[in-house]
């Protein structure tokens, strides 16, 4: 992510993009997350946005403000309950619970978990930017293990340091990260895929659509920092299942 001032809210890449809707359960608003401390990719939360299901989401990104706005749209909430898991593609499907931990060993990731909701202007609200080692869960979506797209957002830096998605570029394809929760089960989950979008041009339907099983995405933001929006000017996303 390259250096900038810091920005709070997790973001998908396009940082305009539209409030989340009803149809998509699981679909957060993205806000650009913080911003990387080196040239790494930054930012917490995406801002998605799919008519009918997806909203934007804000990642957290930048190092001068408290939220920067990353991406589609806004997080759609979770209104009836979640569809089916495909058994024959991930483990079987947990009942909705809190989560409470992040542990990513790859990238040296334990971190505990805050609720994010959608702020009055649509966008999803990041973690709070004093705490470098916080991550963010879309609450109004899916949670970690339940069916549907989990929304985990953190800042990549802030004003004084990097923070817990600082590394997040180096998970790839198999590596696996488990989240705790609060009913005392742990979820474990591999990884899918990890790509960069620009934040103009984010693909809300495919980061934030529903999924049958349950899925997480990872999110925050990446490429240049741009002085004058104060934002990154991408996301990066790691696309993730049960097993």
């Amino acid at each position: 992510m390259a250096a900038g001032p810091s920005s709070a809210n997790p973001s998908a890449p396009n940082p305009s993009a539209p409030n989340p809707s009803a149809p998509n359960p699981s679909a957060p608003d993205a806000d650009d997350p913080v911003g990387a401390a080196d040239t790494r990719r930054g930012g917490l939360l995406p801002v998605w946005g799919v008519a009918l299901v997806l909203l934007a989401v804000a990642l957290i990104g930048g190092h001068d403000k408290a939220s920067d706005d990353a991406g589609g749209g806004t997080p759609a909430r979770r209104t009836g309950a979640a569809p089916s898991a495909d058994p024959q593609r991930t483990g079987e499907a947990l009942p909705r619970s809190v989560p409470t931990r992040l542990l990513i060993p790859k990238i040296s990731v334990d971190a505990p978990f805050t609720a994010l909701t959608i702020s009055p202007s649509g966008q999803l609200e990041p973690p709070p930017a004093d705490n470098t080692n916080l991550v963010g869960w879309y609450s109004k979506g899916a949670a970690p293990g339940e069916a549907g797209t989990a929304i985990i957002a953190g800042h990549v830096d802030t004003k004084v340091s990097a923070a817990v998605f600082v590394r997040l570029d180096e998970l790839e394809r198999g590596d696996r990260f488990t989240v705790d929760r609060a009913d005392g089960t742990t979820a474990q989950f591999v990884v899918d895929d990890a790509e960069t979008f620009p934040k103009d041009d984010f693909p809300s339907d495919r980061v934030y659509a529903d999924t049958r099983r349950p899925e997480v995405r990872l999110i925050t933001c990446a490429g240049d920092y741009d002085h004058d929006v104060k934002d990154y000017t991408e996301n990066l996303v790691v696309f993730a299942h049960l097993v």
